[in-house]
C-alpha cells in the first residue's frame, strides 16, 4: 500500500512563500511574496489533516473544496488541482492573493486550532492557478451553445466579472457596463500591486473579452445611458455597482487642502502604475512623496493607504485608529507587513480637527474602550484633556464607504433599497424589487470582501439562467 501522500502537519511545520524584505519590497510596487516551487507547494498541500468536517471550506464564502485541492497539489496531480479550485471559484488566483484568510479558511483550519500552525491554504491557491496559466490549462470561453438571451451588467468589479463569466460559458449574450476606462473595479483601481500585480486581473479581463463578453466602458449609468436604457435592451440586469461613495469626516478644518479621500489616492497611485496621466499626482495633491501622512482609518483600505505611501517616498507615515490592535476590522497579516515597512500605528486615537488652511496636523484625541455596544464591540470613548497635534503634510480619509443613492441618480424610485441605503434583494435569488433585476456584492451587502462579490455574482447568474429556463419551458 503507498504512504499517505497527506497529514504531515505532525513533521512538517508551516512555511510561507518568502517574503521580500522590507528594505527591498517598500522600494517597488511589486507583490511582497515569492510564489512557491513546486516541492514546496506539494510538502505543504501534504500538511493538511483532510479532517472529516472541513471548516476551512465552511468558512470560505465560496465554499471551496480546499482539502480536495490541497490532496491533488501533493499528489502532483496539480491540473486537477485548479479544475477542482476553478469549479467553485471565479478568480482563485485573486482571492489567493487578497482573501483575508487568517480570518476565514486558514483561521478555522482545524490544525490551527491543535497548535500545528494552519496549512497555508492562500498560497497554495494562487500557485495552482498561476502555473495552470503558465502550463495553458485555462482555457478560452467557448460556450457549446450560442443563446439568444441577453443580460446587462452594470460594474466590472468582481461580482459582475464573476456573473459574466458563468453566463457567457451557459451561451448567454453579455454586456458589461462600467464608469472606469478599465474593467476590474477596485480589483484595478482600489487594491495596490504590492497585494495583487494588475497583469492578473487584466489576463481575466482579456479572457472575458475574448470569450464574447462585450465591454461598455467608460459609460457612466444615468448620464451617458439610462438605467431604462439598458433595461430596454436586456432580458435581465445584474447590478453590480459596489460602494464608492467616501464617508467622511465632519470636523473643524476638514476642507484643508491636503485633506484626501482613499480612493482618490489608491486611484491616483494605481493609475500611474499604469502609465497613465494622473494630474493630480504629479502636482503632488495625490502623492506622499516627502510628506508627513497620516492615514486615519483601521481597515483593509487604511492598510493599502499607509503601505502605499512609504512606497510613494514618504517622510513619515502613521496610521490613527480609535480603537485598539485586537479590534481593528483591517487583517492582522497587513498590519504585520506595514509595521515591518515602517508604518507606525497609533492605537486608540481618533482625530479632532485640523490644523492649517493647507493641513499642517491633526488635532488628535485619544480615547479607551468603553462597555461593548449592541454588536458586541468596545465603544471607544474620550480622555479628556489628552489631546495633542499630530504633525502632517497629507492626511488620507479611509473611513470606509457607503452606497450612493441608485434610485435617485439613475431616476428608478421604484428600485427598493434598506434603511442604509444598500440595494434590496433577495439573499437566495439576489433578484430586488424590479422583475428580472438582480443585485450583488458591495451594493447589497455594504462594503464587503471580494470572495464575496465573486459568490455573490455567481449566484445570481444561476438565479437568472434558472430564469431563461423556466421561461423557455413556459413557451413551448
Amino acid at each position: 500500500m503507498a504512504d499517505n501522500p497527506m497529514l504531515k502537519f505532525v513533521t512538517v511545520g508551516r512555511d510561507m512563500p518568502e517574503k521580500r524584505d522590507a528594505s527591498v519590497r517598500k522600494e517597488d510596487f511589486h507583490e511582497i511574496y515569492a510564489e512557491y516551487a513546486k516541492a514546496k507547494a506539494e510538502e505543504q498541500a501534504a500538511r493538511c489533516s483532510q479532517c472529516g468536517v472541513p471548516y476551512c471550506q465552511s468558512h470560505c464564502p465560496l465554499h471551496n473544496n480546499i482539502p480536495d485541492w490541497l490532496k491533488l497539489t501533493a499528489e502532483g496531480r496539480l491540473q486537477e488541482a485548479y479544475e477542482t479550485s476553478q469549479a467553485t471559484n471565479t478568480f482563485p488566483e485573486i482571492c489567493g492573493r487578497i482573501c483575508p484568510q487568517d480570518r476565514l479558511c486558514e483561521g478555522n483550519c482545524v490544525i490551527e486550532q491543535s497548535g500545528h500552525g494552519t496549512v497555508t491554504i492562500g498560497s497554495v491557491e494562487k500557485y495552482i492557478t498561476d502555473t495552470a496559466w503558465e502550463e495553458g490549462w485555462v482555457k478560452p470561453i467557448t460556450p457549446a451553445v450560442e443563446r439568444a438571451e441577453s443580460v446587462g451588467i452594470i460594474g466590472a468589479g468582481p461580482g459582475g466579472l464573476a456573473a459574466a463569466d458563468m453566463l457567457r460559458r451557459a451561451g448567454v449574450q453579455v454586456t458589461v457596463y462600467d464608469r472606469y476606462d478599465r474593467a476590474g473595479g477596485l480589483l484595478t483601481y482600489g487594491i495596490p500591486g504590492f497585494k495583487l500585480e494588475k497583469d492578473v486581473v487584466v489576463r481575466r479581463n482579456t479572457q472575458l473579452e475574448q470569450g464574447g463578453v462585450t465591454f461598455e466602458l467608460n459609460c457612466n449609468v444615468g448620464e451617458d445611458i439610462s438605467f431604462d436604457d439598458i433595461r430596454a435592451k436586456h432580458d435581465a440586469i445584474i447590478i453590480a455597482t459596489g460602494v464608492y461613495k467616501s464617508r467622511d469626516l465632519q470636523a473643524p478644518g476638514s476642507g484643508a487642502e491636503g485633506i484626501v479621500r482613499a480612493i482618490d489616492y489608491l486611484t491616483a497611485s494605481n493609475r500611474k502604475s499604469f502609465g497613465d496621466d494622473v494630474p493630480e499626482f504629479d502636482s503632488g495633491e495625490l502623492s506622499a512623496e516627502g510628506k508627513r501622512v497620516v492615514v486615519i482609518g483601521g481597515g483593509d483600505t487604511a492598510m493599502d493607504c499607509v503601505r502605499t505611501a512609504v512606497r510613494q517616498g514618504a517622510t513619515s507615515v502613521k496610521c490613527l485608529y480609535r480603537r485598539d490592535r485586537t479590534n481593528m476590522p483591517g487583517s492582522q497579516r497587513e498590519v504585520a507587513n506595514a509595521e515591518e515597512e515602517g508604518v507606525d500605528f497609533v492605537w486608540l486615537s481618533a482625530p479632532k480637527g485640523f490644523t492649517g488652511d493647507a493641513v499642517t496636523g491633526v488635532m488628535t484625541q485619544k480615547m479607551r474602550l468603553g462597555a461593548p455596544d449592541a454588536t458586541g464591540r468596545q465603544v471607544p470613548q474620550v480622555i479628556e484633556g489628552s489631546d495633542y497635534v499630530e504633525d502632517a503634510d497629507l492626511v488620507i480619509k479611509a473611513l470606509g464607504f457607503e452606497p450612493e443613492d441608485l434610485p435617485k441618480l439613475w431616476g428608478v424610485d421604484a428600485l427598493e433599497v434598506t434603511r442604509w441605503g444598500t440595494i434590496k434583494a433577495d439573499f437566495r435569488t439576489h433578484e430586488t424589487s424590479l422583475e428580472g433585476v438582480y443585485a450583488v456584492g458591495d451594493i447589497v451587502r455594504g462594503a464587503s470582501l471580494v470572495v464575496w462579490a465573486i459568490r455573490d455574482g455567481r449566484e445570481a447568474a444561476e438565479a437568472v439562467l434558472e430564469r431563461f429556463s423556466t421561461a423557455a419551458i413556459a413557451a413551448e
